[in-house]
């Protein structure tokens, strides 16, 4: 599953490097950034600076504001946890919060959808660096006005702010700017509900290679990959699974619900998809093959029943098949509407009866006439097709002899049913190279 790695420039990082609309970079809140760790149990005063009580926690709201404004505080008022709304806050300070009002409503708190609580659900929680691509864990939070708002603007990964929580009387509440990142650059994945949505993030996670986000997968744990997935669109969550070591692939489709894994295993080149679903048990199988389209849960099974020691069961089932009869110009539209797919060699060709004639290039395509036949472009050399019980050595043995991108599969009608592209039969080498070692005692 997982491809070579490969040097790359962050895109992401270089996009928000030495951006000035992000709020840490601005003086004002620079100099009014708050520290959630500090906040922590201290006192809640009214306007007169009597104690109301201390705090417990501080609420925030998430939906498509970058920086989630914060709609309340739990407080400890005698020996119950009462919640003020955050519209009271007049003045926040690095050892108290002040209230505009004499009188409080002290009512209990009642999460509603979209809120966090930013100590219990946040700190000390794994989160999303976007522009570092790695996966870090909350030191602390800051909190500081903004658009008449009190709102989170950043995140302290340091040690320091871990040693300062751990010891709070013997190191400084202050912030320290320099280690804190901006609440723009990170993706918080986990309130009590399992998923925290932002919309910063999610527009920055969509820029980042599959690969990449493959890797923070991977690092993520539990609840929190999933959390993850949640936040990327489906498309681009089935890219980043392709990528991903075939046992942590395993194991965060365990996390997830049928639905969503049938969701997101329907999006995957079918060959990938089969992979996966070889390795898990009959009875989780089962419950993703019924979660998905008929038509969708028939090819999988079809497929998850060949040997992975045979072309079959390394073919994908992604082919543009058109007839010889069709138009150029209808070949090539077909190629437009699934230039998503890994289509870019061309077209397959049959007869009348779906037989295999020919395996036309994209670029005859483009060179032939667009009213022009398909069947005129039909000439030799014509493609070499294996069967679905062909061993892999002897693909391997075709792919060397006519250096290819991919060959096609063929059913006893030579019917196409399929094709094995390069990287599929290295990745299928590959696995087999890792049974053989370990079926001799040899850790890979």
């Amino acid at each position: 599953m997982k491809r070579p790695p490969v040097t790359s420039i962050n895109t992401v990082a270089k996009r928000l490097v030495g951006r000035t609309d992000l709020l840490i970079s601005r003086k004002s809140v620079r100099d009014s950034l708050v520290s959630l760790a500090g906040l922590i149990g201290r006192p809640v005063l009214d306007l007169t600076g009597k104690e109301i009580g201390r705090l417990v926690d501080v609420v925030v709201r998430h939906g498509e504001e970058t920086y989630p404004p914060v709609t309340g505080l739990i407080v400890k008022v005698a020996n119950r946890k009462s919640f003020i709304n955050g519209a009271r806050i007049s003045k926040l300070t690095p050892d108290s919060i002040v209230l505009s009002s004499l009188t409080i409503n002290l009512v209990e708190f009642e999460r509603r959808p979209g809120e966090s609580l930013l100590d219990a659900d946040v700190l000390d929680h794994q989160i999303v660096d976007v522009d570092g691509l790695r996966v870090v864990r909350t030191s602390d939070l800051y909190l500081a006005p903004f658009d008449k708002e009190i709102r989170v603007v950043g995140v302290d990964i340091s040690f320091v702010s871990f040693l300062r929580r751990l010891f709070p009387g013997s190191l400084s509440r202050r912030a320290t700017p320099e280690h804190v990142l901006d609440w723009a650059s990170v993706a918080s994945l986990t309130d009590s509900t399992g998923v925290v949505r932002t919309s910063g993030t999610r527009s920055a996670l969509s820029q980042l290679r599959p690969a990449d986000l493959a890797d923070l997968i991977e690092d993520l744990a539990g609840r929190e990959q999933g959390a993850l997935i949640e936040m990327l669109d489906p498309d681009l969550a089935a890219d980043a699974l392709e990528e991903m070591e075939d046992d942590e692939l395993e194991g965060l489709l365990r996390g997830l619900s049928a639905e969503r894994a049938a969701q997101l295993l329907a999006l995957m080149e079918p060959d990938e998809s089969a992979e996966v679903l070889r390795d898990l048990d009959d009875e989780h199988r089962e419950s993703i093959l019924s979660s998905m389209e008929k038509a969708t849960a028939k090819q999988l099974r079809q497929l998850v029943s060949f040997d992975e020691e045979l072309a079959g069961g390394i073919m994908t089932t992604h082919l543009l098949i058109v007839k010889e009869s069709d138009t150029v110009a209808a070949a090539l539209k077909l190629l437009v509407e699934n230039r998503e797919r890994d289509s870019s060699d061309g077209v397959v060709v049959v007869d009348s009866k779906g037989k295999l004639l020919d395996h036309i290039q994209t670029v005859e395509l483009i060179a032939a006439k667009n009213t022009s036949l398909v069947s005129d472009l039909i000439a030799k050399p014509f493609p070499t097709a294996v069967a679905i019980s062909t061993p892999i050595a002897d693909v391997v043995e075709e792919f060397s002899n006519n250096r290819g991108s991919s060959i096609i599969v063929i059913d006893d009608k030579n019917k196409p049913i399929g094709r094995i592209l390069a990287d599929d039969l290295v990745d299928a080498l590959s696995n087999k190279t890792q049974r053989g070692s370990q079926s001799n005692g040899v850790r890979s």
